[in-house]
């Protein structure tokens, strides 16, 4: 074979084997897309306290490792404390109040009782009285009716004692007939006056009776009066077991800041950002230090659009990270991102009515890049850092 034709079949087999490599090339890029554009992320926390006061004891030094659970620090706790103490004796002073009250409402609610039991006695009284007073009258009438046939009789023996009395002379009638109608005109006067006794008796009777019957109608007044009076004195509970809630409420927002006095790690962290020192000032709300969360880390790389369509949420990946090259880590695709900041330079400002389109002559145009999440399986605590540079293979 001469030189010619050797020279012709080693330039074919070149021009086939690079355009081999470069479909092969091109198929593992779209197949297996890769970029070193990529950094390593987690998430990470504010540590801010809930209340406020010095503290008295730090537990974690910048960079640290703490499990959760871990004690963080401590804010002096005495005001909290005092704070709890009050609010309890606050509300055993209260329920100390609702018990005497529920003994001074049990003796008001005795005395409506007792009050009740007096109109019943009262009016048991005034019926009597009545009864009485009806009695009286009775007899009244019947002494008055006695009085009547006693001055009937009287006045008939008095008239025939004046009349048989002249017919003595004339010897018309004996002796002994004026003695005894004499005696009994003088014992019919006697049974007048007898009856009239009675009657004046009857009468005081009756108006004794009348003024019983006044004296019960009074207490009966008096009685209810008394009962009105019980009844309104009567109070309930209510108000004061409506303070039950606002006690409760006190006692526990009391133990609430007394617990937030100690600052527990919520998850296993890396501490960072630690400025302070014991005896600083926490202010509420105010960042005291960052906890990174070392639970999950994630690879956040960035892949030109046209290589999405080779990438689903699922897929296996590698990461490798610059300080140890050498090393992969397994991951999965977490999750793709649907949008970033427009290019000024191709779409203009977005203002409120139209878009502001710039006249720019780009004699490139880039492809625009999306960040897919890469969640990285079993990260070891100690090398994954926050903003480390990355490369991703899908």
């Amino acid at each position: 074979m001469t030189s010619k034709v050797f020279g012709g079949v080693l330039s074919a087999a070149i021009v086939i084997a690079a355009v081999a490599l470069g479909i092969m090339v091109l198929y593992r890029v779209n197949s297996y897309p890769r970029t070193d554009d990529a950094e390593i992320l987690a998430n990470f926390i504010g540590i801010a306290p809930q209340v406020e006061g010095p503290i008295v004891r730090l537990c974690v030094r910048d960079n640290q490792f703490v499990n959760q659970g871990d004690l963080l620090y401590e804010i002096d706790d005495r005001p909290y404390r005092y704070a709890l103490e009050n609010a309890v004796s606050q509300q055993a002073a209260l329920e100390g109040e609702i018990a005497d009250e529920g003994r001074r409402i049990s003796a008001l609610v005795s005395a409506v009782s007792v009050s009740q039991a007096n109109i019943q006695g009262t009016e048991a009284d005034v019926s009597r009285a009545a009864a009485a007073v009806d009695q009286a009258r009775a007899d009244v009438t019947n002494a008055e009716q006695g009085v009547s046939r006693a001055n009937a009789e009287w006045t008939y023996a008095s008239n025939n004692l004046h009349r048989i009395e002249p017919l003595l002379v004339k010897q018309f009638v004996t002796v002994d007939q004026v003695d005894r109608a004499r005696t009994s005109e003088i014992a019919q006067a006697q049974a007048l006056k007898q009856a009239e006794s009675q009657l004046r008796l009857a009468q005081a009777g009756l108006q004794s009776t009348l003024a019983q019957q006044q004296r019960s109608g009074a207490m009966l007044v008096q009685s209810k009066a008394q009962h009105e009076q019980a009844q309104n004195a009567v109070t309930t509970l209510e108000p004061l077991v409506n303070q039950r809630g606002a006690r409760t409420s006190a006692v526990e927002t009391a133990r609430y800041n007394l617990n937030n006095c100690r600052v527990y790690a919520p998850f296993a962290a890396r501490v960072t950002n630690l400025t302070i020192s014991e005896g600083a000032y926490a202010h509420i709300g105010q960042q005291v230090f960052t906890l990174i969360d070392a639970r999950t880390w994630w690879a956040v790389a960035n892949f030109r659009e046209g290589q999405l369509e080779h990438i689903v949420p699922g897929m296996r990946a590698e990461v490798y990270v610059m300080s140890k090259p050498d090393v992969h880590f397994t991951a999965v695709v977490d999750s793709i991102g649907f949008g970033v900041t427009p290019d000024a330079d191709v779409v203009g400002r977005l203002g409120a009515v139209l878009p502001d389109v710039q006249r720019t002559l780009n004699w490139v145009h880039l492809a625009t890049r999306y960040p897919v999440r890469v969640r990285v399986e079993n990260p070891p605590q100690d090398l994954f850092r926050v903003s480390e540079s990355a490369v991703v293979v899908i």
